[in-house]
């Protein structure tokens, strides 16, 4: 199918479109797409490993200030600025080596399913968890990454109904406001994020209320009045309500399976492993976006459940009702270990195998030599 997605954000459009043309002539035409897209991946990866190093817990901005070097908020700004550009030329770029396929669509979307995550992990650093005084408490961590996967999945779920992906305005600004607080905390200081700025609200508020408001009063209502529109152009790529659904089913059983998880674990497992868990909650979240992706690229059905929401449902089991005692960080980590190491594998052979179908190679612009 054609790729189709519609920008209207102006931001974007008068501000960051000019910026990325110009930056688009520097990259030279050998380069294959896919790589520009993986780099930027890479960046945003390698940037999470540093500041988890420094900041395991996310205690280092709030109880001990100045755990987390001056440098590692510079290279956060910077690692984000590069994977910001890459993802948005990476497209531009394959248009000017008309190297344009259906396996670089889904590279593109589907690594932007997993870095949004890795985006959200690393900002928790900076604001740090709550220690009494200030912070955002783990659960606001939680419902603060569900919104923003519930967002990314919208915009998804639209293009499965409409064929078309209306890109979602909160995606410029969120990149522009990540860098900006790197670059505020690495010339102030993570201090400004532990005082209050306005009517005793600290900054961190303000995040969250911009969030749930442009989520629930801005992404939400435009994704149904997109689907609605196309309902009454008779557009719609599915006839029946449940077609349409479908691909809501799996991701909203996952996010209730994780929430049980979070409200009812005796350990207390959010509290005891932020990072692992918020971790394991995006994985997971792409493993599942990924193949509504590819469904909507296919004009396949997606299956009702997902596979993973087995596995799932019996570690979450077996920790409410108290069956893994002691051992409940444990296995949440060797757990989180698994759903990452066949993530990577699904990716790797999904990527395989449209990389022969189509007779291309990922990362490099030679075509293959038919057997």
């Amino acid at each position: 199918s054609q790729y189709s997605a519609v920008d209207t954000n102006p931001l974007s459009v008068y501000i960051m479109q000019p910026l990325w043309n110009k930056i688009i002539k520097i990259v030279p035409l050998w380069i294959a797409p896919n790589l520009l897209t993986f780099s930027g991946f890479v960046m945003i990866l390698v940037n999470y490993f540093l500041i988890s190093f420094y900041d395991w817990d996310y205690t280092a901005s709030g109880t001990s200030p100045g755990l987390v070097p001056t440098w590692v908020w510079l290279f956060s700004a910077f690692t984000t600025f590069c994977a910001y550009a890459l993802d948005s030329i990476d497209g531009k770029h394959a248009r000017r080596t008309q190297s344009s396929s259906p396996l670089g669509e889904l590279f593109d979307h589907g690594l932007d399913s997993w870095a949004t995550s890795i985006f959200v992990l690393s900002f928790f650093s900076v604001c740090s968890r709550d220690n009494g005084k200030t912070g955002v408490s783990v659960y606001t961590m939680y419902i603060y990454l569900s919104i923003v996967l519930f967002n990314f999945m919208c915009s998804h779920w639209e293009k499965y109904n409409t064929g078309v992906l209306f890109l979602p305005w909160g995606y410029d600004i969120s990149q522009v406001v990540l860098i900006a607080a790197y670059l505020l905390t690495s010339a102030v200081g993570v201090e400004v994020w532990q005082k209050p700025f306005l009517f005793g609200y600290y900054i961190t508020d303000a995040l969250v209320i911009l969030l749930i408001g442009f989520s629930l009063f801005l992404s939400f209502p435009q994704t149904l009045y997109n689907i609605h529109r196309a309902h009454l152009k008779k557009t719609l790529k599915n006839d029946s309500l449940y077609e349409g659904l479908l691909p809501l089913v799996s991701p909203l059983l996952l996010f209730v399976l994780l929430t049980v998880w979070v409200v009812l674990s005796p350990g207390n497992i959010l509290a005891k492993q932020p990072r692992l868990f918020l971790w394991m909650v995006g994985v997971a979240f792409s493993n599942v976006i990924c193949k509504v992706i590819i469904c909507q690229m296919s004009s396949t059905r997606p299956e009702l459940f997902h596979w993973f929401l087995f596995p799932l449902a019996l570690v979450v089991y077996a920790a409410i009702s108290g069956l893994l005692g002691w051992t409940e960080e444990v296995v949440l980590a060797v757990f989180t270990a698994l759903v990452t190491a066949a993530h990577v594998h699904y990716g790797v052979c999904v990527g395989r195998q449209l990389s022969e179908h189509l007779n291309i190679y990922i990362f490099s612009l030679k075509k293959r030599v038919q057997e």
